[in-house]
């Protein structure tokens, strides 16, 4: 199970009907990547997914898929606060 994160990323914008999107955990970011997500396919989206996923796995730490959503975001002009 996905932990919160002490600080949520705020992505503006990108929700159905350009609201922002309040991402507090790594199951939250990738949702907001398979759902909200502008771009379909990029590299740096595809990167992210595998973190969140090793995330899900206790592979990786939550601030791992913190910092891979924030990455996303950064390559894809999405303009975010966290």
């Amino acid at each position: 199970m996905s932990k919160t994160w002490s600080k949520p990323v705020i992505l503006h914008g990108i929700g159905e009907e350009g609201e922002d999107v309040v991402v507090d955990s790594s199951l939250g970011a990738s949702w907001a990547l398979i759902e909200d997500w502008p771009e379909e396919e990029s590299e740096v989206l595809d990167k992210a997914l595998l973190v969140l996923g090793a995330v899900a796995q206790g592979k990786a730490k939550e601030e791992d898929g913190r910092k891979a959503l924030i990455s996303a975001a950064t390559a894809a002009g999405v303009k975010f606060t966290a």
